[in-house]
């Protein structure tokens, strides 16, 4: 089994998201690409993100009628900082006979070496590069290996949804319409 890992707060998903775990199942041939919401980015410790329930909620109504994209919450329920090495133990020993690719944000790949037991990190999974939209993809440093992706860049991050929000702008067409419904509905990001 090829098994896609797909970590990040998503707060809230959007239409980038979809599309990147879209071109990876299809360019990569991969049998599912596996949503983890983290509990807490160690990208971002001073940033109280939404709670996980709603990140949740929103998540499970972005991937309905994929058949090859699920949720897996165990970031959530260990609780405190997500680190992906932990992650990647896990689904290691979970599901010793998949073959492991890890997607990553093309602005992260550089900094993979000073990531929590980075030499350990890089023999777990293979890491895909997500270039950002206009720029090259970066390579993997040393001892990373794997790929970037090629299809469906789409210029819109999560920080920028929610100040949109914020300044009464529309979301519609950047995220899935039962996400900005709930949104909407819950008054979030305000």
């Amino acid at each position: 089994m090829k098994l896609g890992l797909y970590g990040g707060s998503f707060d809230p998903v959007h239409l980038g998201h979809l599309l990147v775990a879209r071109a990876a199942h299809e360019e990569l041939g991969l049998d599912r690409v596996v949503f983890i919401p983290a509990s807490q980015s160690p990208f971002k410790p001073d940033h109280v993100p939404t709670p996980a329930a709603t990140r949740t909620m929103m998540l499970r109504m972005a991937l309905q009628g994929l058949p090859w994209a699920s949720l897996d919450l165990l970031e959530i329920e260990r609780g405190g900082v997500s680190y992906t090495v932990d992650t990647l133990r896990h689904f290691r020993s979970t599901q010793p006979d998949a073959e492991l690719f890890y997607l990553i944000g093309g602005d992260h790949a550089p900094s993979l070496p000073q990531w929590k037991d980075a030499a350990t990190l890089a023999t777990l999974a293979r890491f895909v590069v997500v270039p950002r939209p206009g720029s090259p993809a970066p390579a993997l440093p040393e001892p990373f290996h794997g790929e970037s992706l090629r299809g469906f860049p789409l210029g819109v991050s999560s920080s920028e949804l929610q100040a949109r929000v914020r300044s009464g702008k529309p979301i519609r067409f950047l995220t899935p319409d039962a996400v900005a419904d709930a949104i909407a509905t819950n008054r979030l990001y305000l």
